[in-house]
């Protein structure tokens, strides 16, 4: 998966750069999902909520502000990890400071993996 950091790659850019630039990152988006690459890919809205804590405490945000803030992502179906870096490294937004993460999506929870294997440990030893 490929996370989208940050919402402001586009300052200093004009209207007409910036509708360049948009262009062109659809335009890669295209060619990955024409090639099968790319399943899924959405930007995200600025704001939304926050939801932490053993009470479920809601807040606020993220805020578009933050540098950290994920702005949109790409699901990607490749082969390997450095196969999404090569792909990540074709954004057209990194010359204006696009900030993207390149993450593999867990074919299962891992905690779910380690309560199985201790249930059936608990098990066999009974």
């Amino acid at each position: 998966m490929l996370l989208f950091r940050g919402n402001d790659w586009h300052k200093g850019l004009s209207p007409e750069e910036m509708q360049k630039v948009a262009d062109q990152w659809m335009t890669w988006f295209k060619g990955l999902t024409a090639q099968g690459k790319a399943i899924a890919g959405n930007p995200l809205e600025r704001e939304g909520k926050i939801v932490s804590g053993k009470s479920g405490r809601v807040v606020d945000g993220p805020f578009a502000e933050s540098k950290e803030a994920i702005g949109g992502y790409f699901l990607l179906q490749v082969n390997s990890l450095d196969e999404a870096v090569a792909i990540a490294r074709e954004c057209p937004g990194l010359p204006y400071g696009a900030v993207i993460e390149v993450r593999p999506v867990a074919a299962a929870c891992p905690l779910g993996e380690e309560a199985q294997a201790e249930a059936q440990l608990a098990h066999a030893m009974a």
